[in-house]
């Protein structure tokens, strides 16, 4: 019967759930795609070809189940699909929304290989756990019984909630200690509402905090409480903090007024979003109404921000990579959805300053790829004398995001870093050089995705029950 439901795709076309008019779409921040009706669902999900390698689960950092959890969908067994999704993943609704499946699960897929178009692994996946928060299947996190250890968790971000959730099911006393006034992290201020909606983080961290997860906000870890203190008040710590320090350019007029950090900016529009006082976005300083919007870089973060500028009513938008469509580390998706909504892309080209102050234009460098580098990808030369200056009243820069010094931070040097500023801790374990101590998402791996810093939590939740079920063995190792 099963079979019968699948290997569809010879018959059925892949069809996305219907995407909303960018005329309509740009004029307000709310998730692009519609929800899957149950038959639509069940006939995408049947074209999967429940081929004997599933190379979409081991493209998967969770090594979702995803053969499996199709089959069910296609079956109409929504519930036990919807169980089968969560038992490896803390939040696959949000992974559904967020992941580039396009370089994951969807973009291994072996129907995709052979022409037929691949799965919408993703988008089942979010329609999947929808139902389920409808349907009342997504039960509170009750744990069996109440065990005396405590372990603090250091950020609210992913990798952390995933933590809390492995630890506090267990029965374990959870803490977390977050810098900002709601937890979610890049959840929560920094990922645009077009791309995942804020009630849908919201509804997680209600899950967490009634099954018993304490929450300490607006506590900067160094200057609201220290290190040690953390400690010394638990049996075991995590590290989640995230990478939050802004790469930055060295050019002329970097310091213009006008001239802006990706995160200061996202943060604003999804503070004003949630209804807060933003001075900052009111003020027009970081908000794009009525400007020329250039943005600065070739990533998820400027896609965030070009398609947001849009949204704020930006005279026109323009982003500057210096390398081509085809070798850009962004989602071929985003770049897709950017383009719908009005944006322009200006391949190979690179900031060399910034002219006025406030800021009237950003002096371009035109380039083109010479020899490939150390990566395998061709690096961008500049072309001599092809100079320009692009016009702009607000510029965006968004360049990646790097570490910040924790040891010296948090006054603990013997937390040991690599030689870019991440911590150093265990592939399996999440151990750091600190008995006690572990660490896991992009303060471990560097700016990463959500879908790894969720493994990591994972991970490092078991590994800390390990921990603190034989203290006295793991202290002798």
């Amino acid at each position: 019967m099963a079979q019968q439901r699948m290997l569809k795709f010879v018959t059925v076309n892949r069809e996305m759930p219907d995407k909303r008019p960018p005329s309509l779409r740009t004029e307000d921040f709310g998730e692009i795609y519609a929800e899957y009706a149950a038959e639509k669902a069940a006939e995408q999900a049947g074209r999967c070809s429940q081929c004997g390698v599933p190379y979409c689960q081991t493209h998967c950092p969770l090594h979702n189940n995803i053969p499996d959890w199709l089959m069910l969908t296609a079956e109409g067994r929504l519930q036990e699909a919807y169980e089968v999704s969560q038992s490896t993943n803390t939040f696959p609704e949000i992974c559904g929304r967020i992941c580039p499946q396009d370089r994951l699960c969807e973009g291994n897929c072996v129907i995709e290989k052979a022409g037929h178009g691949t799965v919408t692994i993703g988008a089942v996946e979010k329609y999947i756990t929808d139902t389920a928060w409808e349907e009342g299947w997504v039960k509170p996190i009750t744990p069996a019984t109440e065990r005396p250890e405590s372990v603090g968790i250091i950020g609210a971000g992913p990798g952390g909630l995933a933590a809390a959730d492995v630890l506090r099911r267990a029965g374990v006393q959870v803490t977390v200690y977050d810098r900002h006034d709601r937890a979610g992290g890049l959840m929560t201020y920094g990922i645009p509402g077009f791309k995942l909606e804020k009630p849908v983080v919201m509804k997680r961290i209600a899950q967490l905090e009634e099954g018993g997860v304490e929450f300490v906000q607006n506590c900067d870890v160094g200057e609201d409480i220290s290190f040690d203190a953390i400690r010394g008040k638990h049996d075991a710590v995590l590290i989640a903090t995230g990478v939050y320090k802004s790469r930055d350019l060295e050019a002329p007029g970097v310091g213009a007024e006008g001239v802006v950090r990706a995160i200061d900016y996202l943060t604003a529009s999804n503070r004003h979003g949630f209804g807060d006082e933003v001075p900052e976005f009111d003020s027009g300083e970081l908000n794009a109404k009525g400007r020329r919007v250039v943005v600065i870089g070739g990533g998820d973060t400027a896609m965030d921000c070009v398609r947001t500028a849009i949204r704020q009513g930006a005279k026109s938008v323009k982003c500057l990579y210096r390398r081509d469509r085809a070798n850009m580390p962004g989602s071929q998706r985003e770049v897709q959805n950017a383009e719908e909504e009005g944006v322009e892309f200006v391949w190979l080209t690179a900031p060399r300053g910034f002219a006025g102050d406030p800021v009237e234009g950003v002096m371009v460098q035109k380039m083109r790829l010479g020899a490939p580098d150390a990566t395998g990808r061709r690096s961008p030369e500049v072309i001599e004398g092809a100079d320009y200056v692009e016009e702009a009243d607000l510029v965006i820069k968004a360049l990646g995001f790097e570490p910040e010094e924790l040891p010296s931070l948090w006054g603990v040097p013997e937390l040991t870093v690599t030689r870019w500023g991440t911590v150093r801790a265990d592939f399996a374990t999440h151990q750091t050089s600190l008995p006690g101590v572990y660490a896991v998402g992009d303060i471990v791996r560097g700016a990463s995705l959500v879908v790894w810093a969720i493994r990591d939590g994972r991970e490092a939740g078991e590994a800390i029950l390990n921990y603190l079920s034989a203290p006295a063995q793991v202290a002798a190792e």
